[in-house]
């Protein structure tokens, strides 16, 4: 893990199109700003991790319930 410093207006770069910036420092709060390209997926990691277990969840359909639905015509 990269651990950095930085003051409130600061930014750190990732790759050429990602920037990090500290918008603000309150108590034990910290604002980021996060500029990046609409292609990249930015997420809270718990959002991040509700998503990848909903991922895993799907793949657990039953192979009947997907040949129904490959039957059915929308």
């Amino acid at each position: 893990m990269l651990v950095l410093t930085r003051k409130k207006g600061e930014s750190i770069m990732i790759g050429d199109q990602i920037e990090l910036k500290v918008l603000s420092v309150d108590g034990d709060q910290v604002k980021l700003g996060i500029v990046a390209p609409k292609s990249v997926k930015v997420h809270r990691s718990e959002v991040y991790q509700a998503i990848q277990e909903q991922n895993k969840e799907a793949l657990n359909i039953p192979q009947s319930l997907l040949e129904q639905l490959s039957k059915k015509t929308f």
